[in-house]
């Protein structure tokens, strides 16, 4: 039974501009298939099961030739902007295109990370009854870490591993905030990985809410096997 987290409605944003070099693959990697579904209608797919998303703005690249063929393309719900040339920005465009008093709340996932569980991206919407500053899905570090010497590949020593988290999308924030702390740090020239770096640029700390292992993003082609494992379950 879900919970109603936002009177008004959320927004969610997919930046799905990226060409996914690392894939091998004449087409960007959102745009490869899972079964009868590219990675892009799998990632989006439980955003719009979810009754408190109202909206999903999918941040294209400008010579994007593909998502207007998916069937998702004829949804009213999914919108599309033109993104930049980094993720920063092409969440920015999609932030700068809300009417700032429509939600106060928006969450932007990967285009590329089909696997998201309902149960997780429930437990992450409760942020908006329970925190300021929002927060992320993510998974504790279970692996030993090690740092690489600069620039090689020999280990210089290993990494505390107790405290480190991987970071998962959905992030989830309020939107004047989102917008606010990614303007600063394109502004200052930060490298931001993700939503959650720009607001710690900002001095914030966002939540971390503890989500399944299986919400993995593609990146390598053999993550691309796995998901569709995942899927099929």
């Amino acid at each position: 039974m879900m919970t109603t987290v936002s009177p008004t409605g959320i927004i969610a944003v997919v930046p799905a501009a990226g060409i996914g070099s690392r894939m091998q693959s004449s087409c960007p990697k959102q745009y490869l298939s899972i079964g009868s579904k590219t990675l892009l209608e799998h990632s989006i797919a439980v955003l719009v099961a979810h009754p408190a998303i109202t909206q999903v703005i999918v941040a294209l690249h400008p010579e994007d030739i593909h998502f207007r063929h998916l069937p998702i393309a004829g949804d009213r719900r999914i919108t599309t902007v033109i993104g930049g040339e980094t993720r920063a920005e092409s969440v920015l465009a999609a932030l700068e295109s809300i009417n700032a008093a429509a939600t106060p709340w928006v969450l932007v996932h990967d285009a590329a990370r089909p696997c998201l569980a309902l149960t997780d991206l429930e437990r992450l919407l409760a942020l908006t009854t329970q925190s300021s500053v929002g927060g992320l899905l993510a998974t504790p570090v279970k692996d030993t870490m090690k740092r690489a010497m600069s620039g090689e590949k020999q280990v210089d020593h290993s990494v505390e591993r107790r405290d480190l988290w991987h970071a998962l999308t959905p992030q989830l924030f309020p939107l004047s905030l989102l917008k606010t702390c990614l303007s600063t740090a394109l502004q200052r020239g930060e490298e931001v990985t993700d939503e959650a770096s720009a607001l710690e640029l900002c001095g914030y700390h966002p939540e971390l809410v503890e989500g399944r292992s299986d919400n993995l993003k593609v990146t390598r082609p053999e993550d691309l096997a796995l998901a569709g494992f995942y899927l099929s379950q």
